[in-house]
């Protein structure tokens, strides 16, 4: 959702008029519901989440992966042009993440990766029409010299070669993504970026009247990180820059959650390590994770369980998940709307 206390820029006019109208008919509803409905515990529901809507195969009909493999700098590029782009997207990885997480293991590209979120970023932009290019950093994370000249030049040259250089180029970064993307913005020009679960270099950096409009998608667990934002989202205001905010809340995990997000687990599975979840007391008694998924022995405990079985490749799938179920610090597809009206209404 948008971070209230921030002044909504005309991208989100129409949204909020939607918005207030459909948070009108569902609060009549929820009246109706809580007068003639008796329930058995006397538990409210609760609309303090929003849970994924958006299943791992959701674009199957849409868009099909078929990305090409390539080598500059020293470094790794994926990426995939839609017919008829209407604009060109960078995404930025975290630390010990490579561009192979983007894409699914394919006959183009049998060591990729497709991890669950990634992956559906890159399918919803390609469904909006944006050419994709990914890259890999040189080292764990992102560094903030040399390698933002290398990144520069590599999308540069990708751009005139495959014709796009006219089209709007806009970039997303998550964690150390985030901020690598913020400090790309200074050396060249992008319509519009997102910076994911990081609040940005904006200390180290010149911010010019001509910075890209910016969206923070971040997660108000991690109140570090919120209070910085808070901070940066005044800075970039007073120099004029369009800015957005948008929290990525938590949500309770459900039988279906990791079957419906993670293609290659299948539902049966998914039921069963839910059903484990409950026994070891990882999720409380509405599905919500307890602690972190990094910080729960989950793994021990499907080892320890001899009659369920994960697909060693899908172990890091199930993780990322469980991280965004929690909601502290992990990349999200879950505000993809949002992330590309951001895109869509800043194009020049």
């Amino acid at each position: 959702m948008l971070k209230r206390g921030y002044k909504p820029g005309p991208w989100s006019g129409a949204l909020n008029c939607r918005v207030s109208v459909f948070l009108m008919s569902l609060t009549l509803m929820l009246v109706f519901f809580l007068v003639f409905h008796n329930d058995s515990d006397g538990a409210n529901p609760s609309l303090a989440y929003e849970r994924p809507n958006k299943k791992g195969n959701s674009f199957d009909s849409l868009v099909h992966l078929h990305p090409t493999k390539e080598f500059r700098n020293g470094t790794d590029l994926i990426w995939q042009v839609p017919e008829s782009p209407k604009g060109v997207l960078f995404l930025a990885h975290g630390c010990d993440g490579r561009a192979l997480n983007f894409w699914d293991r394919s006959p183009e590209c049998p060591d990729c990766i497709g991890l669950p979120e990634e992956r559906l970023l890159v399918l919803h932009g390609l469904a909006q029409g944006f050419a994709i290019i990914t890259i890999s950093s040189a080292q764990r994370c992102w560094t903030f010299g040399k390698e933002v000249l290398v990144v520069k030049d590599i999308i540069e040259w990708w751009t005139d070669r495959r014709k796009l250089e006219k089209l709007p180029l806009v970039a997303l970064g998550a964690s150390s993504g985030g901020y690598f993307v913020s400090v790309l913005a200074t050396a060249m020009k992008f319509s519009s970026i997102v910076i994911m679960i990081a609040e940005g270099m904006f200390e180290q950096i010149d911010i010019r009247g001509d910075y890209p409009p910016t969206l923070f998608v971040h997660m108000p667990k991690d109140l570090y990180r919120q209070q910085k934002i808070d901070e940066y989202v005044e800075v970039l205001k007073d120099r004029g820059i369009d800015v957005g905010v948008v929290e990525c809340m938590e949500f309770p995990l459900s039988p279906n959650t990791l079957a419906d997000r993670i293609p290659g687990l299948d539902l049966p599975l998914s039921r069963k390590i839910f059903e484990l979840f409950q026994e070891k007391g990882f999720i409380d008694k509405n599905g919500y994770m307890k602690k972190d998924g990094r910080k729960i022995k989950w793994k021990k405990a499907l080892e320890e369980k001899k009659t369920l079985v994960l697909d060693n490749n899908l172990v890091s799938h199930v993780q990322e998940e469980l991280n965004l179920a929690f909601a502290y610090h992990e990349m999200t597809s879950l505000h993809s709307d949002q992330i590309f009206k951001w895109f869509e209404s800043h194009r020049s």
